[in-house]
């Protein structure tokens, strides 16, 4: 095997150490720039696995009645849901992540997707890691390709004195996709482990001057990498300290994020950190039967919003939360009918958490439209592409070019107003609706007429079907200030559930069209 090809399968390659109870695995990975080269922000990601139900989530209030025609054996009673405001609230176990929001430190980005939504879990998400369009297989990952624009000579000469410290840390056994880079991973992972030492190096003099000795050669270079990165990570995790009081028992989400505090306090520079929650996958028993504010989903939405709250409180109190912002991510979420086994199948659109006190707080995007003839397959429809949220941080947050931004994510990239000042304390609507859009006659034979304000400027108009995918564009123009009208031919379209999907300059939304 060439050495390059060895690198190849550095995502399939761990290599364990151990510090203080914590075992360290390492690809071939790549450390952080120093912090002057970049900064000394941090983003910390929470992998929702298994698609999260936004609608038992973040339950829009406003729409509940035709909610409850659909999900009535799952829906959460309205007398339990914790408001936040006239027509939006959480799920009654998210009192965390409602204190959260109530410091102004918890943004809402509502039904984030992407165009033609895959429903498998293992093909959503690797889209969801890598950032690419449904129809492109992407072998890198987001953040791997942003590390890789700067330091795409990894692995050679690290760590060193000028970069001695890791990019990014998984909580777990396999770093995350997420940092893949070209080559090698930028991730190193850390695992729970109740030894310590360090990986033998070997004694030879000298290695054979063949391929093997190549192969060999490399291994150990790995190796060294791998106890060097050791010995940085267990001297930042030994130094720290965790100041909340706020972290659960029995809660492995919250002492994972406690690890991930005590580490950013103890000076280590590592710029991402990745931790994962599964069991999301909530096809029967997601509620009691018994009582449906309790079961499956409730536990992992307490067990979320615990840890979140408790993680943040530390942060506050060991004065590093204006370095530090979250951010949740689910491969999709659920549709909106619930099944008959107490549960719910896999869906398309999902809500995203933006969490720390330099984010703008309240909701961009607003409340899914529940129409009183939901379809079978019928899920949340997308108002935001995913790879804009992404974007959004890595300039904001990370200081990345909206150049580089649109040259690894999307040409279409439109930018977010979810990172602010430290000092932003405002719980409101970010990003309105701004099209005031009708569509008549609805439901469609034939012709409609579609009208809608435009405030100037570019916007992309598409027709998509419940699964998300697109059938047919409608406009992808600039259009200038005022009022719109066009009429829309889709009689060469089957009967069923559509959805007309605008993307404009500074905002998205849906309307849903039914073919008749």
């Amino acid at each position: 095997m060439k050495r390059r090809d060895f690198i190849k399968v550095g995502s399939i390659l761990t290599i364990p150490v151990f510090f203080n109870g914590l075992g360290l695995k390492v690809f071939a990975n790549k450390p952080v720039p120093s912090i002057n080269e970049y900064n000394d922000k941090i983003l910390v990601l929470i992998q929702m696995d298994g698609g999260n139900d936004t609608l038992n989530t973040v339950i829009p209030l406003d729409q509940y009645s035709n909610l409850s025609k659909v999900r009535s054996n799952i829906m959460i009673p309205d007398s339990k849901v914790i408001k936040l405001n006239d027509i939006t609230g959480f799920h009654p176990v998210m009192e965390g992540l409602r204190n959260v929001m109530d410091k102004g430190k918890l943004n809402i980005v509502r039904a984030v997707g992407y165009p033609n939504q895959n429903r498998s879990h293992f093909r959503s998400t690797d889209i969801w890691m890598s950032g690419s369009a449904a129809d492109v297989q992407k072998t890198s990952g987001w953040l791997g390709s942003y590390f890789n624009l700067e330091h795409s000579d990894y692995p050679t000469g690290y760590p060193n004195s000028d970069i001695d410290y890791p990019f990014a840390i998984t909580i777990g056994s396999t770093a995350s996709n997420t940092c893949q880079g070209n080559l090698s991973n930028y991730s190193i992972a850390v695992s729970d482990a109740n030894q310590a030492g360090e990986l033998f190096e070997g004694e030879w003099d000298s290695v054979p001057d063949n391929c093997f000795g190549d192969q060999l050669s490399f291994v150990r270079e790995t190796i060294r990498q791998s106890n060097a990165y050791s010995d940085i990570v267990s001297e930042a995790y030994n130094k720290g300290n965790n100041l909340s009081n706020k972290y659960p028992e029995d809660n492995k989400l919250a002492a994972n994020l406690k690890d991930v505090a005590k580490m950013i306090s103890g000076g280590l520079k590592t710029k991402v950190y990745i931790v994962r929650l599964g069991g999301f996958d909530t096809h029967s028993g997601q509620v009691d039967t018994t009582d449906v504010t309790k079961g499956k989903h409730s536990d992992l939405l307490k067990t979320l919003s615990d840890a979140i709250e408790a993680f943040q409180d530390d942060l506050k109190l060991l004065d590093k939360e204006e370095r530090v912002i979250g951010m949740t991510f689910s491969e999709f979420g659920r549709r909106i009918k619930s099944n008959a086994s107490f549960g719910t199948d896999h869906g398309s659109a999902v809500d995203m958490f933006v969490f720390g006190k330099c984010i703008n707080s309240g909701f961009i995007g607003k409340n899914p439209t529940i129409s009183d003839n939901v379809g079978k397959k019928e899920a949340v429809a997308m108002q935001t592409d995913f790879r804009n949220v992404y974007g959004s941080l890595l300039i904001d947050w990370f200081e990345a070019t909206e150049e580089d931004v649109k040259s690894f994510l999307h040409q279409d990239f439109k930018k977010l107003p979810i990172v602010s000042s430290c000092y932003s304390s405002s719980n409101k609507d970010i990003l309105k609706d701004d099209f005031a859009v009708t569509v008549s006659p609805n439901p469609v034979i034939q012709t409609t007429n579609l009208s809608f304000m435009g405030n100037g400027g570019w916007i992309k108009i598409s027709l998509v079907n419940e699964l998300g995918e697109e059938v047919m564009l409608i406009k992808n123009t600039n259009f200038e200030n005022g009022r719109h009208d066009i009429a829309i031919d889709l009689s060469s379209l089957k009967p069923g559930v559509y959805f007309m999907r605008f993307n404009g300059k500074s905002s998205q939304t849906t309307k849903k069209i039914i073919k008749v």
